[in-house]
């Protein structure tokens, strides 16, 4: 029989150690490497008690236009929100849910076909903003709407 070669047992011991213990000893990624990934696609599954707190708020609206622009936005999901390698934002049917709740969770908390999580880089407020310009998409009150 041969013997094993210190790598070898180097690596056995290494592993050993990894997978063996309490589950608070093992090691986990840094938070910032953990990439969240929000729920599974089907009809509103988020929380009734989000609010949006600009639902009629022009000014919100407008701004919620400049934030879709200044953060690229577009760059995914085209031109006036029609659709690019992200899905079209004028489209009717959502596959998350397009209630206010569930388009904030989209962008706070990211999906899994690419959408990245916003949450804790952008705040809250801003975050409503842009939910309140992506629903003023395709009405009257669209700001700057295509021609």
């Amino acid at each position: 029989m041969r013997k094993p070669s210190p790598i070898t047992l180097l690596f056995c011991v290494v592993v050993s150690s990894c997978t063996h213990g309490p589950a608070e000893e093992r090691i986990s990624p840094a938070p910032e490497a953990r990439i969240p990934v929000g729920p599974i696609p089907g009809f509103d599954k988020t929380t009734p008690t989000m609010v949006n707190p600009y639902t009629e708020d022009d000014a919100a609206r407008n701004e919620g236009r400049l934030w879709f622009i200044r953060f690229n936005c577009s760059g995914c999901h085209g031109g006036h929100a029609g659709g690019g390698m992200g899905p079209s934002l004028r489209d009717v049917d959502w596959v998350y849910g397009g209630s206010d709740a569930a388009v904030f969770s989209s962008i706070s908390e990211g999906r899994s076909k690419g959408m990245p999580s916003w949450g804790g880089r952008i705040p809250d407020d801003q975050i409503w903003k842009l939910v309140t310009y992506i629903h003023s998409l395709r009405t009257a009150n669209e700001p700057d709407p295509p021609t």
